[in-house]
Formats: C-alpha cells, structure tokens, sequence
C-alpha cells in the first residue's frame, strides 16, 4: 500500500538530498511531500526557493522504486503548487545524466533547455518549466482533476 507522508518536510527533503547527486547543502525551508510503501520512504518531492512575487517554485524529487510516482502523488505535487500555493509556474533543475528523470519531465508537459556546464565543467542541465495552463491542458491533469 502506497501512503502519502506530509508535515515530516525536513525529514522528506533530507532523504531526497542524499538521493540527488551534487546535493548535498540540502534545501533551505522546504516544503516536501513524501511517498511511503510498507512503511519504508521510497519517494518524494521537495518544494524550495519559493518566489511569491513571480508565482514560482523550485521543486526537487527522487525514488528509489517506481512505485513512487504514483497517480495519488502526481496529484498532490500539483495541486499542493498550482491550486494550495497558487504558482502559476514550477520549475525543475535536471542533470543531463538523469534520463529517467528527462522523459519523465517531458511525459508530464514541461518545457526544457539543456544548458552545458551548468552542473559542473563536464556536465550539462535541463532546466524544466511547467506553467499551470500547461499542467490543466496535459492530459493526465484533466484525467485526474477533482479524484483523490
């Protein structure tokens, strides 16, 4: 049984910084969501460098099953930055090496640009961006709107 794990954001965002190569200063006053199987974290998403003034978020994920990225979570990722928070954009920072993480990106509508170096000397980084009129015209946004 698949559980979402909400107001442990500290403890979410800390697991996922040990899962993110390079990101080991962690995530400053974040807001996280985490995904729980048999009682084990297998999942979550951090929401960080939050800009009110621009309707923006950062947002920082990672599992070590598939299963985390389950419809129930999908849901409360957006909802929790488009309809709770009122973000009209979110955006994602992702290694070039990470080309799980790529087509997930692109399977759920974001838009992205690889910049070189952005990570390092050798290494490259996608810079996804979904707007919320975006997210409410993707196909799965209007499949799942309103279940919980």
């Amino acid at each position: 049984m698949i559980d979402l794990l909400y107001g442990h954001s500290q403890t979410v965002a800390d697991w996922v910084a040990r899962q993110i190569p390079g990101c080991e200063r962690g995530f400053l006053n974040p807001v996280a969501i985490g995904v729980v199987e048999g009682g084990k974290l297998i999942g979550g998403t951090v929401f960080h460098n939050w800009a009110p003034e621009a309707g923006v978020i950062e947002m920082s994920s990672a599992g070590t099953s598939p299963r985390w990225l389950h419809p129930r979570m999908l849901r409360a990722i957006f909802a929790y930055a488009f309809d709770q928070i009122g973000c009209q954009m979110v955006v994602m920072r992702v290694s070039e090496r990470n080309e799980r993480m790529v087509r997930i990106a692109e399977r759920f509508g974001f838009a992205g640009v690889l910049i070189p170096r952005l990570r390092g000397r050798d290494e490259a980084e996608w810079i996804f961006s979904l707007t919320d009129d975006q997210w409410r015209q993707h196909s799965f946004a209007r499949s799942t709107h309103g279940q919980a």
